[in-house]
């Protein structure tokens, strides 16, 4: 284990990183184009959930290209990357098993979904993320729950409209669920 985070360290990874997740975070914004333009501008940061996750993790991958942390960024990028990638999985796995059949973009969403929420976890041993940082990235999750949910500003997943309410309250405990990860893994075992 040692070994493998001694590879997350190098500073090619971390570039082949950055650069995926920034192209990653463009193609995001692109996908969203439709919804975006249909969105009245007060909610326009609260709709592109997974690209802004990963808009957090290029701001805090270029930290530690500068051998330097963010760790308010760190905070939002471990809740929201963890939180929208587990959310997109489901999702995906949901429209699956409701429809029954899934385009292939919906595989490369589970993929590339499954990829972001684990790469925000694995970089948290060089966090540096305080109770206060994690209280920020609580309100900006939770917030985005309501804009989703109460506002119904959540991402278009048409063959599943008529499982807002059930999607909804899912949404809202992981993001409960992604706090308390993002505390007992970044804050209560490193005993900041």
């Amino acid at each position: 284990m040692k070994i493998f985070y001694k590879l997350l360290e190098k500073r090619w990874v971390i570039w082949i990183l950055f650069i995926t997740n920034f192209l990653g975070t463009i193609y995001g914004y692109i996908w969203y184009g439709n919804q975006l333009a249909h969105t009245p501008p007060e909610f326009l940061i609260f709709v592109p959930d997974s690209p802004t996750a990963s808009l957090f993790f290029v701001l805090v991958l270029g930290a530690f290209l500068l051998r330097k942390n963010w760790p308010l960024m760190e905070a939002l990028a471990m809740v929201t990357l963890f939180k929208y990638g587990v959310w997109a999985v489901f999702m995906n796995i949901f429209t699956y098993y409701a429809t029954g059949s899934l385009h292939w973009t919906g595989y490369m969403l589970i993929a590339s979904h499954a990829a972001m929420a684990i790469q925000g976890l694995l970089y948290a041993p060089y966090y540096r993320i305080k109770l206060w940082h994690l209280a920020i990235a609580a309100v900006w999750v939770l917030h985005n729950d309501v804009i989703d949910y109460v506002f119904f500003m959540m991402p278009w997943y048409g063959p599943l409209s008529n499982y807002i309410s059930q999607i909804g309250y899912f949404s809202f405990w992981l993001s409960i669920a992604s706090l308390f990860i993002a505390y007992f893994i970044a804050i209560k075992r490193k005993g900041s």
